[in-house]
């Protein structure tokens, strides 16, 4: 990608979820780049790190990911991040810290306090579906609703709702780390600074969870590149796989090309 990538991958999720909910994208962008590692990382109080306590605040939760990423030794060669919403912002957060760790980042449908209200952040016409969510009485009604908020594709929702119950009965993610991790996200301010590497954005123009003039705001903020999804909800690698898949290996192709001698 650029001359100090080492084609590393590390994939972040957002608010609850773990890299079980990766789903066929993970298959996808191994496949797309075949000769790469790609690594997946749980946010504390999700996936296999479940029994732990979120931290409240991003810097913390990105100091106790990269501490994993030490542990598992994954930071032997910079890294290229993927991070979705709260992912995202962990990913931004990681890249301002620690620049030497990170040569490249994607935040797909992220957002910033600094940048945008809260009622963008968290769009208002959400909320319902959040009483919604925590009045469903099974793991599988319970995801089903999740699915259909982040989510505008309808042709799997009892499929993935399926697999998704099963990752909650192995490895649940307690209400008191949700509104932890919810607490983080709504505080988030990173300051005036850009990470100094490349960076897109990605976002779903269909995202009824959190405008998309929150991925806009980022890219008028500091002059990033945007590419927008004309009709993926806030789950932007359940709703097209391959529509994300194609945008990185684009990106990465870009970043690959010597500049222009001006």
């Amino acid at each position: 990608m650029n001359k100090r990538s080492g084609r590393h991958w590390l994939l972040l999720r957002g608010l609850s979820r773990e890299a079980g909910h990766w789903g066929e994208f993970l298959p996808l962008l191994q496949a797309q780049f075949p000769q790469d590692r790609i690594y997946t990382l749980d946010l504390p109080g999700t996936g296999r790190r479940h029994q732990e306590t979120s931290p409240d605040t991003i810097n913390a939760i990105m100091e106790s990911v990269r501490q994993q990423a030490l542990t598992e030794e994954l930071l032997n060669q910079p890294l290229t991040i993927i991070g979705l919403s709260l992912g995202g912002m962990v990913a931004w957060e990681w890249s301002l810290r620690y620049p030497q760790d990170i040569c490249a980042a994607a935040l797909i449908n992220s957002s910033m306090a600094s940048l945008s209200p809260f009622y963008q952040r968290l769009r208002w016409q959400s909320y319902p579906n959040f009483f919604k969510i925590m009045m469903q009485n099974s793991d599988f009604s319970r995801e089903l609703a999740i699915i259909r908020c982040v989510a505008n594709r309808r042709d799997r929702d009892r499929e993935i709702a399926m697999q998704w119950a099963e990752i909650q009965a192995e490895r649940p993610v307690k209400l008191c780390n949700t509104v932890r991790q919810l607490k983080a996200a709504a505080r988030y301010r990173p300051g005036k600074n850009k990470p100094d590497m490349p960076l897109i954005l990605l976002s779903g123009r269909g995202d009824r969870l959190v405008a998309p003039t929150c991925s806009v705001a980022i890219q008028t903020e500091w002059q990033l590149q945007l590419k927008s999804h004309p009709w993926a909800g806030h789950d932007l690698t359940l709703d097209d796989s391959d529509w994300v898949v194609k945008h990185l290996k684009d990106w990465v192709e870009q970043l690959s090309m010597p500049p222009e001698i001006t």
